[in-house]
């Protein structure tokens, strides 16, 4: 990649916002804005609750649309709670797709630095797992999006420094921040990514010290959104689907091929278990555990 200076100012981005409560289907958008009511997150009860509201491509002075849809949010009763997360994509476009090696190669250096930067809860690391040497080896040989996605565990394909997003919609997607609806807290997580992704595409050698690079970008130390621990309900439904995933895995793998468990949870007739394929489909079975082990008793419908 040849070094190419670019005002982050001038960078688009898009935010997309998670929530619990509320009442996402009533909020009035703002031209382009929309939002994703498929994108439910888990709320102290354990139900599905909120949304994520994404913005268009914006540029930085547009950054008030923000400000205003957060005040609408709120009035209908949104909040956060640890299960939400904040997504910056930055565009890729004034570089191009022949600079992901670099974009690689800087994720790998720096992605422990933004994580710690924006102090990520520990119940959402799984959300946004790190990017990996075997990704670039993968990436090199045969360029494209399968290459930069995980499979399996962690339930999520998508890395906290998300370089396959330039192969939907141009961008890289920094998925480390916390949930928050504060506005100052986005912007301050906008203004990072922005600054981050000019100073890479610029070539510019960053200190992987979080301190150090936070200086060096001109961005605040502090002031990003902070964790919020999980309940212990949580975490300990977490620590029971992991031990349940490797025992069922064959079954789901003779099911569906080329597929991720999303999801393991207990109901008054079974074992609900989620599953999502490589293009991105969802599939609900239900399991019983016999006295010859787990088994499959009977797909359910689409909610």
């Amino acid at each position: 990649m040849k070094p190419f200076a670019m005002n982050w100012k001038a960078l688009h981005f898009g935010v997309e916002i998670e929530f619990v409560g509320g009442k996402p289907e009533v909020v009035e958008l703002l031209p382009g804005w929309t939002m994703a009511l498929d994108e439910r997150q888990i709320d102290d009860t354990g139900e599905e609750s909120g949304s994520e509201l994404q913005t268009p491509p914006i540029l930085w002075k547009d950054r008030e649309q923000i400000r205003e849809m957060l005040l609408r949010l709120h009035a209908t009763g949104a909040r956060v709670n640890w299960n939400c997360g904040l997504h910056i994509h930055v565009s890729l476009e004034p570089w191009g797709e022949e600079a992901i090696p670099d974009f690689i190669e800087a994720a790998l250096q720096h992605q422990e630095s933004v994580k710690n930067l924006f102090n990520t809860s520990e119940d959402r690391l799984v959300y946004c797992p790190p990017v990996t040497r075997e990704m670039r080896d993968r990436f090199i040989s045969a360029p494209g999006d399968a290459a930069l996605r995980h499979t399996g565990r962690p339930q999520s394909h998508r890395c906290g420094i998300n370089l396959a997003a330039w192969y939907d919609n141009r961008t890289v997607e920094i998925r480390y921040a916390n949930g928050t609806l504060n506005y100052g807290e986005v912007i301050r997580t906008v203004e990072f990514c922005l600054r981050f992704i000019a100073a890479i595409g610029a070539r510019r050698k960053l200190p992987c010290n979080p301190e150090q690079m936070a200086a060096e970008l001109g961005v605040p130390l502090s002031g990003y959104p902070r964790p919020i621990p999980a309940p212990l309900w949580y975490r300990e439904r977490i620590w029971l689907e992991n031990m349940l995933v490797p025992i069922v895995t064959p079954i789901v793998n003779s099911l569906v091929r080329h597929s991720e468990i999303l999801q393991i949870l207990p109901r008054p007739d079974g074992l609900l278990v989620v599953v999502e394929n490589s293009d991105g489909e969802i599939f609900r079975y239900l399991f019983h555990l016999s006295a010859d082990g787990w088994k499959m008793v009977r797909k359910l419908p689409d909610k």
